[in-house]
């Protein structure tokens, strides 16, 4: 039934652009009558990326400002509303993207629709709210100290991303939180909330039409505007090895990430590289979880992963050792992924990890809104036509010789950032020491930002 409605229309998904009010709106519609919820994304292709130098954070404080007071709906009252209609909502930004996202029972569509059509539209960024979230974010980021492996990982972006702005925090530092006004709020939402920088993902118990009317409704308050253009550059490879230390007393167990430029969707070997990487480190029977825990028992999890954005992103490699065993730990990931790129995967390997991914491939769209979304990434971080579509296809022609060829092609063992959250005075130099070729190392303050 998910291709039709109950009164036998049909409710086929697709993406579009209509001109509603002379205005093209892009919508993309996943019906399914499945359950009685509708899942809704309002996404604009600007964020943190587009904070200026010194106001770290303002995207993400903008976004999350449309909850808190819009016309004639103070905080309470929105909250309380959401709470009485069944619904859900909330914000996230990324260095790419700023989404506003609901989800809410069918009977209570309209005046859910209604109440996030003027959060986005009619903000009153109040400056008593204003100020009330800039203390809430700052005490988040204190609170975040606590995460080791958050510190690990911001550690890791900040350098090897140094100078980029996929090197800074989404959620920005203390200064330039304390710096931020209600006129920036005000600017960088006129800048970027505007319909022709939106895409409208609608998925669940809606026919199309319905859908790009429910489109309508949300953007109709917003100005034409125009799509954001992207600021950021592909980032540059930094030569060299570097250690980067995040200093913090009374560690008995280490985070380690290491890694360094990845992939890109437009590489014509990207796909070829996801599937070695996950024989190498994306499944719990891979070679780096079968090295790390199940042989040594250095580590309860590892992994490697290589993530994507609209430029060239990271490739990690992740463990977790006792503060006894880092040092080791850290010279075994070491000669790992130098016996990777020499050697490459083998080819039980490279069958095992197909059919895995092959197989696997069908939770990832077993729902409407997983489907929806697989549509507004392509759309949002520009992937090439047909990414998702065609990814089983793709997938299952990856040779054996093409996966080893991005492996060598892609990652790099002479140009690399290892990032260690412990207390150095009990292990730094040992781990400095596992580090053949060791360019620079850094030791930084666990409260540095």
């Amino acid at each position: 039934m998910d291709g039709e409605r109950r009164d036998g229309r049909r409710r086929d998904g697709r993406r579009g652009e209509r001109r509603g009010g002379g205005v093209v709106t892009h919508v993309i519609v996943e019906p399914s009558p499945a359950l009685p919820l509708v899942s809704v994304v309002v996404a604009f292709r600007s964020g943190s990326a587009h904070d200026p130098v010194g106001r770290e954070g303002l995207g993400r404080i903008t976004a999350r400002m449309l909850r808190r007071g819009a016309e004639g709906w103070s905080s309470e009252k929105i909250e309380q509303t959401i709470d009485l209609l069944g619904g859900e909502l909330g914000v996230d930004v990324s260095p790419s993207a700023s989404t506003v996202h609901f989800e809410v029972i069918r009977r209570s569509l309209d005046p859910f629709v209604d109440l996030a059509s003027t959060l986005l539209a009619r903000p009153s960024f109040d400056e008593a709210e204003l100020a009330r979230l800039k203390r809430e974010a700052e005490a988040e980021l204190i609170e975040s100290r606590d995460s080791d492996g958050t510190l690990c990982a911001r550690a890791f972006r900040r350098t090897l991303f140094a100078g980029h702005p996929y090197g800074r925090r989404v959620a920005g530092c203390i200064p330039a939180l304390r710096a931020i006004e209600r006129a920036d709020v005000v600017s960088f939402y006129g800048a970027h909330y505007a319909r022709e920088n939106a895409i409208v993902t609608i998925s669940g118990d809606v026919d199309v039409e319905e859908g790009h009317a429910i489109a309508e409704r949300l953007l109709s308050g917003l100005p034409v505007g125009a799509s954001v253009p992207d600021p950021v550059q592909p980032p540059p490879r930094r030569p060299g090895r570097r250690l980067v230390f995040v200093d913090k007393p009374e560690r008995t167990q280490t985070q380690m990430i290491v890694g360094g430029l990845g992939t890109h969707p437009n590489d014509p070997d990207h796909v070829a590289l996801l599937v070695a990487n996950t024989a190498f480190g994306g499944t719990f029977t891979s070679r780096l979880m079968q090295e790390v825990r199940a042989k040594r028992g250095w580590s309860y999890g590892a992994s490697s992963r290589v993530g994507f954005d609209r430029q060239r992103d990271a490739f990690t490699m992740w463990t977790a050792p006792k503060a006894s065993d880092a040092s080791a730990c850290l010279a075994l990931k070491l000669e790992l992924l130098h016996t990777l790129r020499k050697d490459g995967i083998t080819k039980d390997e490279l069958s095992f990890v197909k059919k895995y991914l092959v197989r696997s491939h069908a939770f990832e769209v077993d729902t409407a809104r997983k489907r929806a979304y697989q549509k507004l990434e392509a759309a949002l971080y520009d992937l090439p036509e047909g990414y998702h579509d065609k990814q089983l296809e793709q997938i299952e022609g990856v040779t054996l010789d093409e996966a080893n060829a991005a492996i060598r092609e892609r990652l790099s063992e002479d140009d690399l950032v290892v990032s260690v959250v412990g207390t150095f005075s009990q292990i730094g130099d040992a781990v400095a020491k596992s580090v053949p070729r060791l360019l620079e190392t850094q030791v930084d303050p666990f409260d540095l930002e």
